[in-house]
């Protein structure tokens, strides 16, 4: 463990297991969480050989609280300082949800021999808003509202998702973890409100079209049909549309969460295509 000092002075923390010969695997977060949600993943391929990479994004986790810089510009620039830091040659970047959107505009920029390949899971791109040229989008009034509750009570608005729509928890027969609840819970609440506050407008109003585009490198692309949180249709097949090289792997019924209520199926799924 240690932390990156950006170009403007933010330090940025990340945590760096395993051989320093095996290939990286960088994990990139949700919003409002930090590197160690991904602990049934970092642990898993730690196991298998790699070097596993999770960094906690700007206001995020024990990263520096700053008063800018929460947008997908920026985030991206720091994965870059923590890349090019670290020297990571040929690194495959994961990114979960919002951190889907970060590894969608770093790979897109990445210098040449950075990056291997690319996965994007229960992602936000190409973008979540409704408008006029993206008609089956999320109307702006919701992300509003969790604006509104982030700002009256941040604390109860992090309870509501994780006990709710983020791991599928409101669904009849869904079987709830008290410890998964308590981890989001945790996590959220260790970041910054401003921080998570204009995070929102980035994970959300982001447009990743003309990034997607740009990615040359291999992608999968994986999304399970029930997310509550970045709806499948709008997302995972609009994304594989736009990649050059993009695999789509469906999950039928599966939550925005799923790499935590499914870590064994989703851990070897991603293990059996980064050997492809």
């Amino acid at each position: 463990m240690g932390t990156v000092t950006t170009s403007d002075g933010t330090a940025i923390f990340y945590k760096d297991w395993g051989p320093r010969d095996g290939q990286p695997l960088v994990f990139h977060h949700g919003w409002p969480l930090s590197a160690d949600d991904w602990d049934a993943q970092m642990l898993f391929f730690l196991q298998h050989g790699y070097r596993v990479i999770a960094h906690d994004r700007r206001g995020h986790g024990r990263s520096d609280q700053t008063a800018d810089g929460h947008e997908m510009d920026t985030y991206a620039a720091d994965v870059a300082a923590l890349t090019d830091a670290l020297d990571l040659r040929d690194a495959v970047h994961i990114g979960h949800s919002t951190g889907g959107g970060e590894v969608a505009r770093y790979v897109a920029r990445a210098k040449p021999g950075r990056v291997a390949k690319a996965a994007l899971v229960s992602a936000v791109p190409p973008v979540m808003v409704k408008s006029d040229s993206n008609p089956g989008g999320t109307p702006i009034e919701v992300f509003d509202g969790f604006r509104t509750q982030l700002a009256a009570n941040r604390a109860q608005l992090y309870i509501e998702i994780a006990s709710g729509p983020f791991y599928g928890f409101n669904r009849p027969g869904a079987e709830v973890s008290q410890g998964l609840i308590d981890n989001w819970w945790r996590q959220g609440m260790t970041g910054a409100a401003n921080a998570h506050y204009e995070c929102i407008k980035a994970f959300s109003e982001t447009d990743f079209t003309e990034d997607l585009k740009k990615i040359e490198v291999p992608v999968l692309v994986m999304h399970g049909t029930d997310d509550q949180i970045v709806p499948y249709d709008d997302a995972a097949p609009l994304t594989v549309k736009l990649l050059r090289n993009g695999t789509l792997k469906t999950y039928e019924g599966y939550p925005h969460g799923m790499l935590s209520v499914h870590p064994d199926e989703l851990n070897a799924d991603i293990l059996e295509w980064l050997k492809s």
